[in-house]
């Protein structure tokens, strides 16, 4: 693993980090920041999974999280939202191919050799974070944004036990009837839609839900509204009777000036989730 950067930032470090993937079969790049609280032994951590175009430095740099997340003595990490380099397969639309590899493993040519995301997020990443950093995997959260929040929100849902909370920035609830999803759903894991439902928040609510708290933000005035369906989730959670908080947020839009006024809402939502018990 290559030591990118590390700067000081709200007593603790903000590092981004570089290595060789296994999973993706290229190099991967994340985000880092870590609390002043480790050197006195593991810290708990959040996840932040980005949004289309996103790599790992736009939330590093514009979601506002590391001072909140001092605040908890909490660590979050920015991993990549897809595999990229020379080789690895890309699309000219901004929506499919690199910066936009939807957190799945991809089944389908020509996205199947590099296209891992699941895997790398869930499996390779936190093997590599619980080796080189002073990271308690036993209290993990996770949250993202758009795209990410589609992730967070699957993730969560499909691993339990894994992460003691979950929330979303307007996240894509429903892809696999819209849009955004049919198209990369389809592209990633082929046209039989019955392997769409493992990545489908709307329809993991419906058969699993969540075993803990939920709390998704999303503003009124999004640009993407139509796109993400929120209603479809909250439709899904109500139905259910989950343990979730769903909010719209008046005039707010999909922007990162939206992420950054409600992330101290949020990392306080994960720290007292991880801090419980």
């Amino acid at each position: 693993m290559e030591t990118v950067s590390e700067n000081a930032a709200f007593g603790g470090v903000q590092g981004v980090y570089r290595h060789s993937s296994t999973t993706t079969n290229c190099d991967m790049t994340f985000g880092l920041f870590l609390p002043e609280e480790v050197a006195d032994g593991p810290v708990p951590l959040l996840w932040y999974l980005s949004g289309l175009t996103c790599t790992h430095e736009n939330a590093m740099t514009k979601a506002g999280a590391q001072a909140w997340c001092a605040e908890q003595g909490i660590a979050i990490i920015f991993p990549d939202t897809s595999p990229r380099g020379e080789g690895v397969a890309d699309d000219d639309a901004y929506d499919l191919g690199q910066g936009a590899g939807f957190y799945v493993n991809a089944t389908q040519d020509p996205w199947a050799p590099h296209f891992q995301m699941w895997d790398y997020i869930t499996e390779e990443l936190p093997a590599l974070l619980g080796e080189n950093f002073a990271i308690d995997l036993d209290r993990q959260s996770i949250t993202g944004h758009s795209m990410g929040g589609h992730g967070a929100l699957t993730m969560a849902m499909n691993l339990p036990g894994r992460f003691r909370s979950v929330s979303a920035f307007a996240p894509i609830c429903n892809p696999s009837a819209g849009d955004w999803g049919r198209k990369q759903l389809t592209a990633y894991l082929g046209k039989d839609e019955a392997n769409w439902a493992a990545h489908d928040a709307t329809l993991l609510m419906q058969e699993k839900g969540f075993d803990g708290p939920v709390l998704v933000d999303t503003g009124t005035a999004d640009q993407f509204l139509d796109l993400l369906k929120p209603e479809s989730l909250a439709q899904a959670a109500a139905a259910r009777r989950q343990q979730a908080t769903l909010r719209m947020q008046p005039g707010y839009d999909h922007s990162y000036f939206f992420v950054s006024t409600f992330m101290e809402d949020h990392v306080a939502f994960h720290a007292e989730a991880l801090y419980r018990g």
